[in-house]
């Protein structure tokens, strides 16, 4: 469904150059290489713009410190084994990328890996111009908004999980009719990818959380109508859009499965549906690598 021509991806755009590409596996500076997919592991490793790599750092007495430029990674592991998690930009160039480790013991390191490309799909659509095209006062609410979702989407907090509880459940049944990373034109000017899962379902159904989380926000915005946001710690975050009720608050933790709106048509949107979006990093990436199937 037409969620609107900006998801929070569109936020991010001044950030790209910060952010920049990653990959799967962390690779030797002589020879880098491609890396297959992961089973059996959440989220599942892919190394392309929306994607996650799974960097390997070995064994450490006390966690690794990693950062992608200035932004901070999410570490997960054990003495015996540390791995850090890192969401690749949809806005990534294909190529060699790299990210600073520090460990304690051993100082500080480069890690290097390769992002491989990925071409999504394109839609061409012809919609009635006020659909696109913002009047001024929109355009001031959405600059307003854009500027507290910033801080919203820099939120990093201690990691909570260990590496094997990243497995998330889907946030409400339904058909997902949108694809993540689907890249829209309307009306000839081309708009930022989706960058979130839209999942079809009746006004009312019910969401619920897909891993413990803290809720760090919740608003009715003009593109994304009610929505909420959960810190599952480590910069990992999750959100929720075109709520028809929220059920929680801010400061709030909620368990897995448990109930953090429903679903509603609230924003720029043609019908009820979620849009349920994953941030890891401050890049949005692929929520299905976080499923089962």
């Amino acid at each position: 469904m037409f969620a609107g021509p900006m998801h929070p991806a569109s936020l991010l755009t001044r950030r790209s150059a910060l952010l920049g590409g990653l990959g799967l596996l962390a690779l030797p500076a002589a020879g880098l290489a491609a890396a297959p997919i992961s089973s059996g592991v959440w989220p599942k490793a892919l190394q392309v713009p929306g994607g996650i790599a799974r960097l390997s750092l070995g064994p450490s007495a006390a966690r690794p410190i990693a950062h992608q430029g200035k932004v901070p990674l999410l570490v997960l592991g054990d003495v015996i084994e540390w791995t850090a998690l890192v969401g690749i930009p949809l806005s990534a160039e294909p190529g060699e990328a790299s990210i600073i480790v520090q460990v304690p013991e051993a100082g500080e390191r480069q890690l290097a890996y390769l992002i491989e490309a990925k071409r999504y799909r394109e839609q061409h659509l012809t919609v009635a111009p006020r659909t696109v095209d913002l009047s001024p006062e929109d355009q001031a609410r959405y600059e307003g908004e854009r500027t507290h979702l910033e801080t919203v989407m820099a939120t990093f907090s201690e990691p909570w999980t260990d590496a094997q509880s990243l497995r998330m459940r889907v946030p409400v049944p339904g058909r997902r009719s949108s694809s993540f990373g689907l890249r829209r034109v309307f009306n000839g000017q081309v708009r930022n990818p989706h960058s979130g899962m839209d999942i079809a379902a009746g006004t009312g159904a019910q969401v619920a959380a897909p891993l413990p989380g803290r809720v760090i926000d919740t608003g009715d915005y003009f593109f994304n109508g009610h929505t909420l946001w959960l810190d599952h710690g480590g910069g990992l975050l999750s959100m929720y859009c075109h709520l028809s009720t929220i059920n929680a608050q801010t400061g709030d933790v909620l368990k897995t499965g448990e109930r953090l709106g429903a679903v509603g048509a609230t924003g720029r949107v043609t019908g009820p549906h979620l849009h349920w979006g994953v941030m890891l990093n401050r890049a949005m990436v692929d929520p299905a690598l976080f499923l089962a199937a």
